[in-house]
């Protein structure tokens, strides 16, 4: 019998962690289906760098079951090494070596034929756009070329399951863009990532689900639009000919508001389906034709302070 869900590259419940009497993850749930991009989301101190590090086998949970690539991680932490990769916060890049000399001693670490290694090396060179700067000493590379080159460093172990730590910190955004799509060519190709950032664009732009973590706990989960949804301030934006369109359509729509003067309404709406089609209803019951319709819903920064209680300051660290 076939799923209509792909099997969870990751499967948590119940992953607690204090330190002391500090609890920095308090009975968190959740599932990564294979081949996706799950971030997580959260303020500084919020628990996302623990929760990789719990997950990557670096510390130990205080409880919860957790299984990663199909294998339990308190009994089999070896085979979960086996199959992951980790790009954390900070480099791993050795700056005294070449990009190249950073690769090979990757494939020495992964106990691979010297042989094998280069051309390993020779390849993920090529994937990164960082031929030109192979033999180069690392300390010389801008920080988009870095992350580049670390993050190619975390596949040489050919890992199924990548945990990126806020891969993009600190790059530009063209580098930035460049490694989203670095991203997303992993996960075309199979791999699963596990994302935490703070930027709201980058969930917004890579993820298939995302989750909240705040204080310990996940407070909400779901695709980006699914989360947009759960924030009220949507609206649906209605554009009209002429005035006297606008005005039988501000009677049928008690609750519209009209937009900077324009021939344009706007109708508060959680932007999903039915509330778009009870819309086009009205407007065919009062025979009126709309010029354009547009569906508008909070972004991840309105969502992200929602559920947070964040402040103007969080808002800005996200972004």
């Amino acid at each position: 019998m076939n799923t209509p869900y792909p099997p969870a590259a990751i499967q948590v419940a119940g992953l607690c962690k204090s330190f002391g009497e500090h609890i920095v993850l308090d009975r968190i749930d959740f599932s990564v289906p294979q081949g996706s991009i799950f971030s997580l989301l959260g303020p500084n101190g919020a628990g996302k760098t623990t929760t990789v590090q719990i997950l990557s086998t670096l510390i130990k949970s205080d409880g919860g079951e957790i299984g990663v690539g199909g294998y339990d991680l308190a009994t089999q932490p070896e085979n979960v090494r086996s199959i992951i990769g980790v790009t954390g916060q900070f480099s791993a890049v050795d700056e005294l070596l070449t990009g190249r000399e950073n690769l090979i001693l990757m494939g020495d670490l992964h106990r691979l034929p010297r042989g094998e290694s280069r051309r390993i090396a020779a390849d993920l060179l090529e994937k990164f756009d960082l031929v030109d700067a192979a033999d180069k000493v690392a300390s010389s590379y801008s920080g988009g070329m870095t992350r580049r080159l670390d993050l190619a460093m975390t596949l040489v172990g050919d890992p199924r399951i990548i945990f990126l730590d806020e891969p993009t910190v600190g790059l530009d955004p063209r580098s930035r863009r460049a490694m989203w799509d670095i991203i997303r060519d992993l996960v075309a190709g199979g791999v699963t990532i596990f994302l935490t950032t703070q930027y709201l664009d980058e969930a917004d732009q890579l993820a298939d689900r995302i989750a909240v973590l705040h204080q310990g706990r996940l407070v909400a989960e779901g695709t980006a639009d699914q989360l947009k949804r759960m924030v009220p301030g949507g609206y649906i934006k209605l554009d009209f000919h002429d005035r006297d369109e606008l005005a039988a359509a501000a009677q049928a729509f008690g609750n519209a508001t009209q937009v900077n003067g324009d021939l344009t309404l706007a109708i508060p709406s959680d932007g999903g389906v039915r509330s778009v089609r009870e819309v086009l209803d009205r407007l065919d019951v009062a025979r009126i034709e709309a010029a354009g319709l547009s569906v508008h819903t909070p972004d991840l920064d309105d969502v992200f302070l929602a559920l947070t209680g964040g402040h103007q300051n969080d808002k800005e660290n996200a972004r």
